[in-house]
């Protein structure tokens, strides 16, 4: 599937308030990518995408890249440094592991969903809001390829 009609407007929409509403209860980034292939590596795809975004570059290194090659029916999500030295060593797992219970329905929306909001709790609870913050990064979903 095309990544750009890999979710449905409503489907975007929601993910974008999803990122919005996660982003509201913290100091961290959250994004997304859609991607049609992810190359041999997801991981690695993911990595180069996370840079190529730009996602390296925030404040705290708490940002956090959900990315998805429709075509490959593949995902990762990863985080930087300052997240991925505080979450518990199963984290992106644990957030794979429920994100999986809805694509296996071909629910990819509401399971990008789900996965933004446990990221969001878990970002609100070691990167709490803080005055001033600006919001470093878009919200809407990017559509890069895996280079």
């Amino acid at each position: 599937m095309e990544a750009k009609s890999f979710l449905s407007v409503e489907e975007c929409r929601n993910v974008i308030d999803a990122i919005a509403e996660a982003e509201n209860n913290c100091s961290g980034e959250i994004r997304v990518n859609i991607a049609n292939n992810a190359g041999e590596n997801v991981m690695e795809s993911a990595v180069n995408v996370f840079y190529s975004l730009g996602m390296d570059k925030t404040l705290r290194k708490n940002g956090v890249l959900f990315f998805i090659a429709s075509e490959d029916r593949r995902f990762a999500v990863i985080g930087d440094e300052g997240i991925n030295n505080v979450v518990p060593e199963n984290f992106w797992n644990d957030v794979c592991a429920l994100m999986i219970e809805y694509f296996k329905k071909e629910e990819f929306g509401a399971g990008l969903v789900a996965g933004i909001q446990k990221c969001g709790e878990k970002l609100a609870e070691f990167f709490p809001p803080v005055d001033n913050d600006i919001d470093e990064l878009p919200n809407e979903i990017a559509y890069e390829d895996a280079k």
